[in-house]
């Protein structure tokens, strides 16, 4: 149980929340002092993470964005699944700002737990930037410096470029598309590289984070962080209710089979937390259970795994939603607008990463784009875990959904020769 870094990590963070507390309430000046000289070391490491933010992103979108169009050249089986993949997950990020603005209207942030996990951040509330005017939010998202744009942390701006830029590579010829569609997967590979070697160390940063948000929070934040637990995994579970439904009124599969064919993916899912490791199980069970095509299931699952997460834009903004409520933040339409352009880029180009670094490399960008500080993720990477079960459960219902939308009328017939 200990091998596992998610495991290590909460522990870290438990360990250092329950640490930092009981000096807090008992230890005098130098242990205080001792504790926020340690917390240096966890900014070292929140630092050493966004390092790698802005080159990693650009990389991925460039490489995904070459991916696409590869897969698109396969057929128009595959032209129709990205068509898929791209409209649910726009569908799922518009759902993630509905269902954000209604739970926590019926649940609040509390103002005591939001004050008390803000005071564990190691920048300060007022880092949080005002949203822009609709003029000024339509003026910029085209960067007039790209590099520039970088440098200030600009995410939607770069997104937009980075596109534009994948989007042209495709268009160059052969050889001279796979030199730089090479070189930005070679840039990419170096970014992952660094971050796994962050992340290594994960449990002694999250611990001296953990520590001074015991210190300058107690107990307060624990309620808060509970809180954030139950919205994301709540927003999961909805779309995997919403993965279930287009089963069964689009892709018109009985709720009995369905039922029969799913639960042991699902189950998987629970078991691995990788939508790669449960692909054997989605492609037989589609296959025998749901009498898929072989044609259907060898293009379509494969295809969705290296790129459809449908709860990627759900769980990945509504960390960011989370913390807008943290912060005090109102978006305005356009950051709306910009969040979810961001978070179905950034799903669909960082889906093969790892999972805490997929979780990194997708969230900060939405906390820039709104304008928010990235300084508690570490702490909500710890905690992770949780949510990520019903990230995983959702994303194979999800695959095994659009299989089944796509082989409607293409089913393989049984031994018998009668189609299931």
């Amino acid at each position: 149980m200990l091998r596992s870094l998610s495991v290590r990590v909460l522990i870290a963070l438990l360990a250092g929340l329950a640490l930092g507390a009981a000096a807090a309430a008992y230890g005098g000046a130098d242990v205080k002092g001792g504790i926020e000289l340690f917390e240096s070391v966890g900014g070292l490491w929140l630092n050493s993470l966004r390092m790698t933010v802005v080159p990693l992103i650009f990389a991925v979108l460039v490489t995904g964005i070459a991916g696409v169009a590869d897969a698109a050249a396969t057929g128009r089986l595959a032209v129709r699944a990205l068509m898929l993949i791209v409209g649910l997950l726009t569908f799922g990020a518009c759902y993630t700002v509905v269902f954000a603005n209604g739970f926590y209207a019926l649940w609040p942030v509390g103002e005591a737990g939001a004050a008390a996990l803000k005071a564990g951040a190691t920048a300060a509330p007022d880092l949080v930037k005002q949203a822009p005017s609709l003029i000024g939010f339509i003026k910029g998202l085209a960067p007039q410096n790209a590099l520039k744009a970088a440098s200030e942390d600009a995410i939607l701006p770069l997104v937009v470029f980075a596109s534009f830029f994948g989007f042209a590579v495709t268009r160059l010829p052969d050889a001279r598309r796979r030199a730089i569609t090479e070189f930005f997967e070679a840039i990419g590979e170096a970014m992952v590289t660094i971050v796994r070697w962050v992340l290594w160390a994960a449990p002694v940063g999250v611990f001296a984070l953990g520590l001074g948000v015991g210190l300058r929070a107690g107990i307060g934040a624990a309620g808060e962080i509970a809180h954030y637990v139950a919205a994301i995994s709540l927003a999961n579970i909805g779309m995997t209710v919403f993965a279930y439904l287009l089963a069964l009124t689009v892709g018109r599969v009985p709720l009995g089979l369905w039922a029969r064919a799913v639960a042991p993916v699902q189950v998987a899912a629970f078991a691995t937390q990788s939508s790669l490791a449960c692909l054997p199980a989605m492609i037989e069970r589609s296959r025998d259970d749901l009498g898929i095509a072989d044609r259907v299931t060898g293009i379509v699952l494969p295809l969705a795994v290296a790129l459809f997460r449908i709860t990627g834009p759900v769980a990945n903004l509504g960390v960011a939603l989370f913390l807008a409520r943290i912060y005090g933040v109102h978006p305005s339409a356009g950051q709306y607008a910009g969040a979810i352009f961001v978070s179905v880029a950034t799903s669909l180009a960082s889906v093969s990463l790892p999972g805490q670094i997929s979780f990194f490399a997708s969230v900060a960008p939405l906390c820039l784009t709104l304008g928010l500080p990235v300084d508690l993720l570490p702490i909500l990477i710890a905690v992770e875990v949780i949510p990520d079960i019903f990230r995983t459960i959702g994303n194979v219902t999800g695959d095994m959904a659009i299989t089944a939308i796509l082989g409607r009328g293409e089913a393989a017939p049984s031994p018998q020769g009668v189609t299931p």
